[in-house]
């Protein structure tokens, strides 16, 4: 596995590769911004439009501002939700730390996705260059927020969030800082569950590189999280696997066979509407997953096939297939791979771009009308 060594990293090269995530960011910040105004406006003929912050509150969005102002009880005025267990706490604290000098929670929401998804390309692109070559890293970051799905890196989901902690700890973790690594993949855990396949790819990461004695202990400290949010959950509702639970309450999320999963999503896939588009992209983002998964396995990239390939099976092995393409967002070793690759091959770059380009266009304008758009 080809690497670039920290020190052999100029800081001029290190501020120009800083500049480059910061333009694309903000660039690909201010086009989707530019997408819900224009956009919306073209679509509902400034009929009953909703004000640029309401069109960002749907879905999981709302969920997690519930969360955060009435607790896992949710809305005292709505009928009880019982999904909401199935959100982490990382996301609605922040929520909550944020309202302090936020108040509009919808703006709060959207703060925290553009800060910690700055925190997050920026490692992306350092995670990039340093397995190289030269100049993956800004293509990495661009591939990844011309994602079909890169909306949600905008909205106030848990996706940039997450990311903010898991790839600065994955950077860390091949720099054999695994007191860096722990605790950031910590936070990550606080989050998502994903946190969980980051704990364990981090333990084959540190088998793979040897690593020694001394930096077992923090190998531990991101199972820390999930532990003390089972005990909290298990205090408030007697549940140990309240997580799991309210993802089958919720969404009806149980684990089945894969042939039946895909069936069942098949079926909805070939039937009318919109949701009928939405399964077939769902199907599309399982065929990239596997092929992910095959990829990894066939350059024996370990650790990375643990931390993908369990995201995949956990996915596929669901009911239905349910935001497979929204989870790829998290698969950093794909940006990594598509960013690498477009340094030997702009031509494959160029085709991702010109085809996720348009559909993370469509995907937006889906969100912002409250459509389901992963």
């Amino acid at each position: 596995m080809q690497t670039i060594p920290p020190e052999t990293v100029s800081p001029v090269r290190v501020r120009k590769a800083t500049g480059d995530v910061l333009a694309l960011w903000l660039g690909s910040r201010a086009g989707i911004v530019l997408v819900a105004t224009v956009g919306a406006g073209v679509l509902t003929r400034d009929e009953d439009l909703p004000s640029f912050l309401d069109r960002w509150q749907h879905w999981d969005a709302k969920l997690l501002v519930d969360i955060a102002r009435y607790g896992y009880d949710g809305d005292p005025a709505a009928d009880p939700d019982r999904g909401l267990p199935a959100f982490f706490p990382g996301m609605p604290l922040a929520l909550r730390l944020v309202h302090v000098i936020v108040p509009d929670w919808s703006l709060a929401g959207l703060l925290i996705s553009l800060v910690a998804g700055l925190i997050a390309m920026t490692a992306l692109a350092r995670l990039a260059d340093f397995e190289g070559p030269e100049g993956a890293g800004w293509r990495a970051v661009l591939a990844l927020v011309l994602c079909p799905t890169a909306v949600f890196l905008f909205a106030g989901y848990t996706e940039s969030l997450f990311l903010a902690f898991a790839i600065p700890a994955w950077l860390y973790a091949r720099r054999r800082n695994w007191a860096a690594a722990g605790l950031l993949a910590a936070g990550a855990s606080c989050v998502r569950i994903t946190g969980l396949f980051l704990a364990l790819a981090l333990i084959v990461e540190f088998v793979a590189q040897r690593g020694r004695t001394r930096g077992v202990p923090w190998l531990f400290v991101p199972f820390v999280p999930l532990v003390l949010y089972s005990l909290y959950q298990y205090a408030r509702t007697g549940d140990w696997l309240a997580w799991q639970h309210a993802q089958e309450a919720g969404w009806g999320r149980q684990m089945v066979w894969p042939w039946q999963s895909f069936w069942t999503t098949w079926q909805m896939a070939t039937g009318d509407g919109q949701f009928a588009w939405a399964f077939r992209m769902e199907i599309a983002g399982a065929v990239a997953g596997v092929a992910v998964v095959v990829w990894l396995l066939v350059a024996r990239r370990w650790s990375e096939f643990v931390y993908v390939g369990l995201q995949v099976g956990a996915l596929m092995f669901s009911a239905y297939y349910l935001s497979i393409p929204r989870a790829a967002l998290l698969w950093w070793p794909l940006w990594v791979m598509l960013g690498r690759t477009g340094v030997r091959r702009r031509s494959v770059l160029l085709a991702y771009a010109l085809v996720a380009g348009p559909l993370m266009v469509l995907n937006t304008m889906t969100f912002i009308e409250g459509a389901w758009a992963g």
